[in-house]
């Protein structure tokens, strides 16, 4: 497989994760979903990007669940030779005093609009390393905060000399989270002063310069989701690749905190929606935190069905998915139910094959799908199990759940084992499937073959949140709880619905009340009794949220308030 790419990208996208397809396993969730969608719509709008990731060849994990409701994880390896082609170039960065030698793939990630995306895939499985070194990229996320140092360092420093091996030229670096912010220290070492400029007791190093190219995407509200290094750990594995001093002056005294690294040495820093930066800049005062609410690559998220609609009554949307802003002027209401009816029995299909469920097409289906983890709250909708047979004996529903929990995360795959015990309960009142082996084309069915998308983290702990925004693609209006994204696009009544006032509650009680409150008084019986004002807020979902919450909008801004300087 040959690859060509510009040699002049102006823009070098550094991600730990990108989704590139299903059968690329080099993503475990959101990150990686939004990485994958900035990339696809950088390339429809013809941006000069570059991207960076690690090429992951054991990939995430694969996922099934035994017979007691159990996640049990086992390897999901991938070969690039399939997808990609070698780089013509190695570079080498020292890790615990050792060369280590990083080669890498590129994966082309081509638009049908002529642009194109080339993804950067860095490796160290080579024969000139040692074995454990050889390790280093082999699995997303993989191992314990030693293993996790050095991948960073081959994302941050080896990925910033391989665009310079390359001979790639860029203007400017966007750092995906902070698990790249080590290539600030790279480009701290390149636009070093030399003896003859510096004077004595000044710096050696051009802070300003290294801000000036610098931009940095928060994506985590809380501080200990932001990785942290011990400083022993850092001499012992990085070495004096910039002096101790220097680092704690940068990355915190204490600790070298990448998150604050980065947001020293960036001229622009944003979080993911309007609440995320006000958050954001709490747990960080001092620091300028803009927001771009994110979006999602319209035509990855759209179900066949839907997509041939747009094409027919809405062309170019494709390209520019603000024209979806008249969907609701234009489509008709035969026309959507019925691609809606396409959508859902691509889903029945799916769940049949996988589970040997069949699902009842004329039951309404409510859908949650993502990362399982305590702050998500999948078990909220469980919190009172009678209050779930009544209602469902009043309105009867379905519930479709997907998502994998970290292997190190047993809170989360206790939540896995509870709401599989919650099922089991459930039997016979409410039917509840649990689809293993979350992945993008899972997601992509569930996401636009339900009838309502159900989402409940706990505020203020979901940064922005992107699965409601695929959900709109599809017509399929969010009951979600408002924080992230929502707190943009919820017009309740009209887009879809809100749990709670967005306000943290303890134990999630309130949250609960009022998920159960929607759900019977508003949710279900509109489903049932006016399906003429549902396939409106079916509509308004499309005009009113997909045309906004897209990634071409997104890039947009990146590319304006960014990029452009």
């Amino acid at each position: 497989m040959a690859y060509n790419f510009n040699r002049v990208a102006h823009v070098a996208y550094f991600s730990m994760e990108i989704a590139l397809r299903s059968e690329i396993p080099t993503y475990s969730g959101g990150l990686g979903v939004l990485a994958g969608d900035t990339l696809r719509a950088a390339a429809d709008l013809s941006l000069p990007m570059v991207a960076v990731s690690l090429v992951s060849k054991l990939g995430y994990f694969r996922q099934t669940i035994d017979s007691n409701g159990k996640q049990v994880v086992s390897t999901d390896a991938w070969d690039p030779t399939r997808w990609a082609a070698p780089l013509d170039a190695r570079v080498c960065v020292a890790i615990e005093g050792r060369r280590v030698w990083v080669g890498g793939w590129v994966y082309m990630l081509n638009s049908p609009g002529g642009g194109a995306a080339p993804i950067i895939l860095l490796d160290t499985d080579l024969a000139e390393n040692a074995s454990s070194d050889r390790e280093i990229t082999a699995t997303l996320y993989g191992g314990d905060n030693e293993y996790r140092l050095k991948q960073e360092i081959v994302l941050g420093i080896a990925g910033a000399r391989m665009l310079h091996a390359l001979g790639i030229e860029v203007l400017e670096y966007h750092m995906n989270e902070g698990h790249s912010a080590l290539l600030t220290l790279e480009l701290l070492r390149r636009y070093a002063y030399s003896e003859s400029e510096v004077r004595p007791g000044e710096p050696h190093y051009n802070i300003p310069r290294v801000r000036e190219i610098c931009n940095f995407t928060t994506h985590t509200p809380v501080q200990a989701g932001h990785d942290h290094f011990d400083y022993p750990l850092v001499e012992r594995v990085l070495g004096s690749f910039v002096e101790l001093a220097v680092l704690k002056q940068l990355g915190g005294s204490d600790a070298l905190n990448l998150t604050r690294l980065a947001l020293n040495l960036s001229e622009h820093v944003n979080g993911v929606a309007k609440r995320h930066a006000e958050t954001s800049r709490a747990m960080f005062p001092g620091y300028h935190v803009s927001a771009i609410t994110n979006g999602v690559h319209g035509v990855t998220w759209t179900a066949p069905s839907f997509a041939a609609l747009f094409d027919l009554r809405l062309p170019g949307w494709r390209f520019d998915p603000a024209l979806l802003v008249r969907a609701d002027c234009i489509l008709t209401d035969e026309e959507v139910w019925h691609a809606h009816e396409q959508a859902k029995a691509a889903l029945r299909e799916r769940v049949r094959a996988a589970c040997g469920v069949e699902l009842d097409p004329a039951r309404a289906t409510l859908g949650f799908a993502r990362r399982m983890t305590s702050y998500k709250r999948p078990d909220l909708l469980f919190s009172d199990l009678s209050r779930l047979r009544a209602i469902a004996k009043q309105t009867p529903f379905q519930l479709l759940v997907a998502g994998k929990a970290h292997p190190h995360d047993e809170a989360g795959k206790l939540l896995i084992e509870r709401l599989h015990a919650h099922a089991r309960e459930l039997a016979g009142d409410v039917q509840v499937v649990f689809m293993p082996g979350y992945d993008m084309a899972l997601a992509s069915l569930i996401i636009a073959g339900v009838d309502v998308w159900l989402n409940t983290p706990q505020p203020p702990l979901e940064a922005s949140g992107t699965s409601g925004m695929k959900a709109a693609f599809n017509g399929v209006p969010s009951l979600s709880v408002l924080d992230g994204w929502w707190l943009e696009g919820c017009l309740e009544g009209v887009t879809g619905w809100a749990i709670g006032n967005g306000e943290a509650t303890q134990l999630g009680q309130t949250d609960a009340e009022s998920l159960y409150v929607k759900l019977s008084r508003d949710v279900l019986p509109m489903f049932y009794e006016d399906r003429t004002r549902f396939i409106a807020m079916m509509k308004a979902a499309i005009a009113k949220n997909a045309s906004y919450f897209n990634a071409h909008r997104m890039m947009q801004r990146y590319a304006v308030e960014a990029y452009v300087k």
